[in-house]
C-alpha cells in the first residue's frame, strides 16, 4: 500500500511539473504578466510624449505666433526695425569700472 502511495505521488509531481515549470507553466505566466505591465507603462508614458509633440506640430502649422516664439528664444532672431537690449549681470568678483 505504501508503494502505490508513492507511485501516485510521484505520478501527480509528474503531472505537475509541466504545470509549474514548462513552456507554458505558471512562472513564465507571471513574467509575462509583469512584463505585459511594464511596457502599458512604458506606452503610456510615450503615448504622453506623443500627444505633446502632436500639439506642437499642429501649433506650428497652424500659427506663425509659434514659429515667431521659437526663432525668438532658440534662435535669438528679432524683427526687422526691432531694437535688442541685452542685460548682462554684473560679476561679483569683478572689477566695476568695467
Amino acid at each position: 500500500m505504501k508503494a502505490l502511495a508513492v507511485a501516485f505521488a510521484g505520478s501527480i509531481l509528474l503531472l505537475q511539473y509541466p504545470l509549474w515549470f514548462g513552456k507554458g507553466g505558471w512562472f513564465r505566466v507571471w513574467g509575462l504578466e509583469r512584463q505585459v505591465v511594464e511596457q502599458k507603462d512604458a506606452n503610456g508614458s510615450l503615448r504622453q510624449r506623443n500627444a505633446a509633440l502632436d500639439a506642437e506640430v499642429r501649433d506650428l502649422k497652424k500659427g506663425f505666433e509659434a514659429i515667431e516664439e521659437r526663432a525668438r528664444f532658440e534662435l535669438g532672431m528679432i524683427r526687422q526695425d526691432e531694437v535688442f537690449f541685452q542685460v548682462v549681470p554684473s560679476s561679483a568678483t569683478g572689477d566695476p569700472a568695467r
